[in-house]
């Protein structure tokens, strides 16, 4: 059963959110919330494996997404907004968050969007993601130009199990590795590469094939919106 907690300062919203992943089967509502604040208690009271947070609320929802993640290292956040700004998406993945949903999108979207996080992934907004992609990758672009990374072997396998589109669970089990471990070269790729989150990770990375491709020859690349 995956654990969920919700915050939004819309109380229809709210109820229309509940009733919803009530019926979804797998799914459990353990509490609501309508504050950055109520965000933070959530994450540390319960430690569900997923907050959806709207971003639009009382107090500072970054700050907030960004503490919740310190308290509670392994909930995943899904920014479910009605901001379609790139700017807005990146600051939220920057702060930590795992998820962004567009508040037109599908219920169906949402749900998925729940289960992509929990097992790793960044989901991003179908409509919506090539924008922010493309304002990242230009990002990454730029910083690949500018400098000429190099990658130990296993950080190399890494990378290429990411651009494959591997959790960090199906990373460890091909290389026969900690979990823990692959997490640990996750923050040393996001280091090298300059990288504020894992999105900018798989972004980075798909940057050097094009000005690598001996390095990285017949990867395969995930679908845009789902990168993880």
């Amino acid at each position: 059963m995956v654990s969920v907690g919700l915050v939004d300062d819309h109380p229809l919203m709210i109820e229309g959110i509940v009733t919803l992943l009530s019926r979804a089967q797998g799914l459990e509502v353990l509490s609501t919330g309508s504050s950055a604040g109520d965000l933070i208690d959530i994450s540390s009271r319960l430690q569900p494996d997923v907050i959806i947070a709207d971003l639009n609320m009382p107090g500072d929802v970054y700050a907030a997404i960004a503490s919740s993640i310190k308290i509670s290292p392994n909930t995943k956040i899904v920014a479910f907004t009605a901001a379609t700004g790139v700017d807005t998406a990146i600051r939220a993945l920057d702060a930590g968050a795992n998820g962004y949903v567009l508040k037109g999108s599908s219920a169906q979207e949402l749900i998925q969007a729940i289960e992509a996080v929990r097992l790793g992934e960044t989901y991003i907004t179908q409509n919506f993601a090539s924008q922010v992609i493309a304002a990242l990758r230009n990002a990454a672009v730029r910083r690949v130009a500018a400098e000429a990374v190099k990658f130990s072997i296993r950080e190399d396998q890494i990378v290429r199990l990411l651009l494959r589109g591997y959790t960090n669970k199906q990373m460890a089990i091909a290389l026969k590795i900690s979990e823990k471990t692959v997490k640990n070269y996750m923050t040393i790729l996001m280091q090298k590469l300059n990288a504020r989150n894992r999105l900018e990770v798989v972004i980075a990375a798909q940057a050097m094939t094009e000005h690598e491709s001996d390095d990285f020859a017949g990867v395969e690349r995930r679908r845009p919106h789902r990168l993880c």
